[in-house]
């Protein structure tokens, strides 16, 4: 899987993580090369935490992702997550046409005391907000489906799967909370998890400017877009 680099400096690297490729080393992942794999050996972030890894996204998602290469970018760039700063852009595909063509969800988020693999909306969870833009809609066959852009305030673990799903618009091909015979069948047509991280918006480490990171759809699922109906 090719990592590209969208933009490196002296204290920051960020990279378009192609889908497939996991981000972080564990227990799990000794038998595949990870992300972190890829950063030791090209020495980067050597004597960061993480390897200078400063957020994550899943396995099948692709698209943009930061990363520290000094300890006070690292803290720079935590700090500017943790209180809301950085802007960033998801798109999905989901199941169903939305009524709304714009919303915004603020539903609690964590994780699933029956299947501690999953995470969902319980009472008690972390704060979540997500908002979203109907960018278009699409038909297969008697199923319909909304294009959406999509903008996390907060980064739970799995929330945008987990906000759609709450709504009722599970994402395509989405294994975990699409429910599975409706991810086979996804599958069928869309061979992974249709979302990408697009674009963000972050403050420099290090000269405090505001930097714009963009990246297009990736090819797959641009394919995908092109095999279904406009509507």
């Amino acid at each position: 899987m090719e990592i590209k680099k969208i933009f490196e400096d002296e204290v920051l690297l960020v990279i378009n993580k192609p889908s497939g490729l996991v981000v972080n080393n564990s227990q799990s992942t000794r038998d595949v090369i990870t992300l972190q794999d890829w950063l030791i050996e090209h020495k980067i972030g050597e004597r960061v935490e993480r390897n200078g890894i400063v957020h994550r996204i899943d396995k099948e998602t692709s698209g943009i992702l930061l990363v520290a290469k000094t300890k006070e970018a690292m803290k720079f760039l935590q700090n500017e997550f943790k209180e809301r700063m950085v802007l960033k852009t998801y798109v999905t595909l989901v199941h169903v046409k939305m009524i709304s063509k714009e919303g915004n969800i603020d539903a609690p988020i964590s994780r699933n005391p029956f299947n501690k693999t999953k995470f969902g909306v319980f009472v008690g969870g972390k704060e979540s907000q997500t908002s979203y833009k109907v960018k278009a809609t699409y038909k297969r066959g008697n199923q319909e489906f909304s294009y959406l852009e999509v903008f996390p305030k907060t980064g739970r673990t799995h929330q945008i799967r987990v906000h759609m799903k709450h709504l009722g618009h599970g994402v395509v091909s989405d294994e975990f909370y699409a429910g599975r015979k409706t991810a086979r069948n996804d599958r069928l047509w869309c061979p992974r998890l249709f979302l990408q991280a697009v674009s963000i918006k972050i403050r420099h480490p290090r000269s405090g400017k505001y930097l714009l990171f963009e990246t297009s759809l990736a090819s797959d699922l641009k394919k995908v877009l092109e095999i279904i109906k406009k509507d």
